[in-house]
């Protein structure tokens, strides 16, 4: 037990050391104002791309996607700004202020695969365009995944009401997925992590390798969420200091604990992955398990001399 919490001091030291040494304040900045200054475009050229493809609901099922996560106190005036401005008719999706909206929401996508390089501290070695064209990749990816999802959340009440006579199950099936609506946000938010700490920076990492700062994300995530929403209902007036800019200025501070609590997951899976922490567990357990197997051949070779001893008796 005291080498497996050195190991930890170790780790937890290093990730931090590490994301204070490496700029990560300012890059957790950078990634929030990124991710602020990308939410509306990308929403813009989801409800442009999920028109053109019969997703109608696009913009309801990104908003509940997108906020869901967040306090209610930040999500809801953000939340209804932006149903304000998707509502807009706009015109068909190949024209230059969407093209421009799929681009400026790259810049978001941008300022995570930077700030994943430095906390897994790895140098870039693609050239920029090839970048660029993986972040928009992301972005239509994304899009068409939210698409899909407001597809189905259309036709499955359709057809539960159509199938309710033969096949009454789907109906209490459909109402137990439905009660489960924030499980599956989360599941599309861990989906997101995992494909951003894979795919996104330079290098390759294994499943594996990833899964322990996305799980602390995921915790840190809903614990920074409550602290801030009570931090909010309890001492701070934004209202009073910033006036109409309030509510912009708690999606920043908010996005900005987020940012930093993001860097951090992958610097944790960096500080594992240099302490080859992955390799010591297995070792562990495969020394364990080869202990267990030679015992019981052990047992099994006493047994076996026991029965040879009774026979020749």
């Amino acid at each position: 037990m005291p080498t497996a919490i050195r190991l930890l001091y170790k780790v937890v030291f290093d990730a931090i050391w590490h994301f204070s040494e490496d700029d990560g304040w300012a890059m957790a900045s950078h990634v929030a104002l990124s991710t602020l200054l990308a939410l509306f475009p990308f929403l813009i050229f989801g409800t442009a791309l999920g028109s053109f493809l019969g997703a109608d609901q696009f913009a309801d099922t990104a908003v509940h996607l997108i906020f869901d996560t967040w306090p209610e106190s930040i999500a809801e005036p953000i939340s209804r700004e932006v149903v304000a401005v998707l509502t807009i008719p706009r015109g068909g999706l190949l024209t230059i202020s969407v093209l421009a909206a799929a681009y400026f929401a790259s810049n978001g996508v941008e300022a995570l695969r930077v700030s994943l390089n430095r906390a897994y501290r790895v140098a870039e070695t693609r050239y920029w365009y090839t970048t660029r064209l993986a972040s928009l990749g992301f972005v239509v990816v994304g899009v068409l995944i939210l698409a899909v999802i407001s597809i189905a959340l259309v036709a499955a009440p359709l057809a539960v009401r159509k199938t309710d006579d033969w096949m009454p199950w789907l109906s209490h099936l459909y109402a137990t997925v439905a009660d489960w609506a924030l499980v599956g946000t989360i599941g599309v938010l861990f989906l997101g992590l995992l494909a951003s700490h894979l795919l996104l920076p330079a290098g390759r990492r294994k499943i594996a390798d990833v899964l322990p700062g996305i799980c602390l994300t995921l915790l840190l995530w809903g614990i920074g969420a409550y602290a801030f929403a009570s931090y909010l209902a309890t001492f701070a007036n934004y209202v009073s200091t910033y006036a109409g800019l309030a509510s912009i200025m708690i999606a920043l501070v908010f996005l900005y604990i987020i940012g930093a609590i993001f860097i951090i997951g992958a610097e944790i899976n960096a500080a594992l992955m240099k302490y080859r922490v992955k390799h010591l567990i297995l070792d562990r357990i495969r020394g364990v398990r080869k202990a267990a197997v030679e015992e019981a051949s052990m047992e099994d070779e006493a047994i076996a001399r026991e029965q040879g001893a009774d026979v020749r008796r």
